[in-house]
C-alpha cells in the first residue's frame, strides 16, 4: 500500500520506514539508478558526521550495506579512544534511509550505528547509550515505552531590511511581512519531513532584535512524540537541515543558548510521554487527570535535574540563558502550564467538550477525546546538547522515578503553582534545589549522580568521564558574571559557540 508520506523511499517501497529491509533498499537503489550513498552518525561533539560513497556495481552495494565501513574512533571520540587502537565500524540502519535533499545527484543517506572490533555495539556511542536507556526503561516498567519529542529553537541572522519591523521581543507567532523567515522555516520543515522527521508545526518565537547591519529572528520547529531513539534522530536531522539550508540561502542559523543579555535565549525543550503496548498514554487517566505514573516520571526528573544539565547544557553560553525572568528555568520544580518551572505539564485536552463543534456549528458534537496527546515538558536543555545523551539522561531519570520509594512525595514537595521569579513568592521556593550556574558546576553534579546513570549499564563509566572532562575544560565558574558585566566579552563568547 502506498504510504501517505513525503519520504519518497517509503512511497516507492510501499512500507513504513521501520519495516525497511536490505532487500527493499537494494531494489530501490537499483531501480532508481542511484550511485551515491552517505553514512551519517553522531560523534562525541554532538555533531552529525558524514562518509560519502560512490556505488559502481550491485556487489559493492551489497558489501557496503551488509558490512558498513571503518572509521577513526580517536577522531570521533577524542579522549575516549586512543590512536593506537581506534578503528570502529559504522553500519547503516535501513529504517533510517532517506534521500539527501542537498545533493545534485540522487543520493541515499542512512543513520549508522557504531560497532567495535568484535562486531558489537560500541558501549560509549551516544546512540547505543540511548538504546540501553530505552531498554532499561522497558524492563523496569514492565514493557512501557518512553516517547519524546523536541522543540528546536533557533535564530536566523540576516542582512537588515527596512520596513515592517517586528516589535522587539514580541515575535511569538508573528506573520509575514513582520516575520522575515517564514519561507525559510517552512522549506526546512518540508525537507525534514521528506527525510523522515515527524514534524508537528513551526512558528515564530519571542526573540527578535536588530543591529545596524543585521536582523536576528527567533523561530521554532516542533516535532511529534515518537519512541525516544527516533526522537534523537529527528533532532539531529533537523539541526543538520537547518544549518545546511541556511548556509545555502546565505543565512546564518544558530542554536546558541544565548546571543545577548536581555534578549530571549534559545532552548531545546523536550516533551515526554509514556505509552503502553496499545499506544495508550499513561500520563492521564480516563478523565484526563494526571496519574501516579506521571507523578513518578516527574519525580525522577526532579531527582536528577541538576545533573541532566551535563547532557543538555554543554557550553558556557547555556548558563547565560538559565537566569530569572527569561522564560528559562533556574529552580528544580514543576507545575501545570507554568513556564517559570523546570518541568511543565501543558494543556492536555482534558475538557469534556468537543471544541470543534462549538467553533463550527455545522458539525455534530463528537465523543472522541484527545487526552492521549498529553505530554510533560523538560525545559532546561538547549541546542548545545548531544541529543542522544540528553534523551538517554531524561529516560534514565524518568525510569528512576519508578524506582524511588518516595517518588510521589518528592513530586508533591517540588510542585509549584506560582511564578517563582516574582519576589513575593521567593520564600515559598527556598527549599528547592537550584540548577548549576556553569559547566564546571554541572560536571560536579554529574559526578555526584553518576551512579544513577551508570545503573543497569546504561551510561558507560568512560562516557560519563568524557562528559565531565569536556565540561570541566571550559573552566567557566565565573563566566556568567563576567559576561553580564562585559558586553564585548559576551559577544566573543557567543561567537565562539555560535554553531553548537
Amino acid at each position: 500500500m502506498q504510504q501517505y508520506t513525503l519520504n519518497p523511499i517509503a512511497r516507492a517501497i510501499g512500507k513504513a520506514p521501520k519495516d525497511f529491509t536490505k532487500e527493499d533498499i537494494t531494489k530501490y537503489i537499483l531501480d532508481e539508478g542511484i550511485h551515491e550513498l552517505n553514512f551519517r552518525y553522531t560523534a562525541a561533539d554532538g555533531r552529525l558526521k558524514v562518509l560519502n560513497f560512490v556505488i559502481q556495481d550491485a556487489e559493492y552495494l551489497d558489501e557496503v550495506l551488509s558490512s558498513g565501513e571503518r572509521v577513526d574512533g580517536s577522531s570521533l571520540f577524542p579522549g575516549l579512544m586512543e590512536a593506537g587502537s581506534s578503528d570502529l565500524y559504522v553500519v547503516p540502519k535501513f529504517s533510517s534511509a532517506f534521500m539527501d535533499p542537498f545533493t545534485d545527484e540522487p543520493t541515499i543517506s542512512f543513520f549508522c550505528a557504531y560497532m567495535d572490533k568484535n562486531g558489537q555495539p560500541l558501549s560509549a556511542a551516544p546512540d547505543e547509550i540511548l538504546r540501553r536507556a530505552a531498554q532499561a526503561f522497558r524492563e523496569v516498567t514492565g514493557g512501557l515505552e518512553f516517547y519524546a519529542m523536541g522543540e528546536l529553537e533557533y535564530y536566523v541572522i540576516s542582512p537588515k531590511e527596512d520596513g515592517y519591523e517586528a516589535v522587539d521581543q514580541r515575535g511569538y507567532h508573528e506573520m509575514a511581512p513582520f516575520s522575515k523567515q517564514i519561507a525559510f522555516r517552512t522549506e526546512a520543515m518540508r525537507l525534514i519531513a521528506q527525510c523522515g522527521g515527524q514534524i508537528k508545526y513551526g512558528h515564530g518565537e519571542v526573540g527578535n532584535f536588530s543591529t545596524e547591519e543585521y536582523n536576528y529572528e527567533q523561530n521554532e520547529i516542533e516535532f511529534l512524540p515518537v519512541p525516544v531513539e527516533e526522537a534523537a534522530r529527528h533532532l539531529q536531522l533537523g539541526k543538520w537541515i537547518l544549518f545546511e539550508l541556511g548556509w545555502r540561502m546565505g543565512l546564518k542559523v544558530t542554536f546558541a543558548p544565548k546571543i545577548i543579555v536581555g534578549k530571549a535565549g534559545s532552548g531545546m525543550h523536550i516533551h515526554t510521554k509514556i505509552v503502553d503496548k496499545q499506544g495508550v498514554n499513561q500520563y492521564v487517566d480516563a478523565e484526563g487527570q494526571l496519574t501516579d505514573t506521571a507523578r513518578k516520571a516527574v519525580a525522577g526528573m526532579m531527582s536528577l535535574a541538576a545533573s541532566l544539565t551535563a547532557f543538555g547544557n554543554m557550553n558556557p553560553t547555556s548558563y547565560l540563558r538559565l537566569v530569572p525572568h527569561q522564560e528559562a528555568p533556574t529552580t528544580v520544580c514543576w507545575g501545570d502550564r507554568n513556564r517559570s518551572a523546570l518541568v511543565r505539564v501543558p494543556l492536555g485536552w482534558s475538557a469534556k467538550v468537543d471544541m470543534s463543534s462549538l467553533v463550527n456549528p455545522l458539525e455534530q458534537p463528537q465523543t472522541k477525546r484527545y487526552t492521549n496527546k498529553q505530554t510533560i515538558e523538560f525545559r532546561a536543555s538547549d541546542g548545545s546538547a548531544n541529543a542522544y545523551l540528553l534523551l538517554a539522561g531524561i529516560t534514565t531519570a524518568v525510569r528512576r522515578g519508578f524506582e524511588l520509594p518516595n517518588a510521589l512525595e518528592l513530586a508533591k514537595q517540588t510542585y509549584v503553582s506560582v511564578n517563582i521569579h516574582k519576589d513575593e513568592f521567593a520564600s515559598s521556593v527556598e527549599h528547592l534545589d537550584s540548577l548549576p550556574a556553569s559547566c564546571v558546576a554541572s560536571a560536579a553534579r554529574l559526578r555526584q549522580d553518576r551512579a544513577a546513570y551508570e545503573a543497569m549499564g546504561v551510561f558507560s563509566p568512560a562516557a560519563i568521564d568524557g562528559v565531565i572532562r569536556q565540561l570541566e575544560a571550559f573552566d567557566d565558574a565565573d563566566l556568567r558574571a563576567k559576561a553580564q558585566a562585559d558586553p564585548q566579552f559576551l559577544m566573543e563568547l557567543v561567537e565562539r559557540h555560535l554553531y553548537c
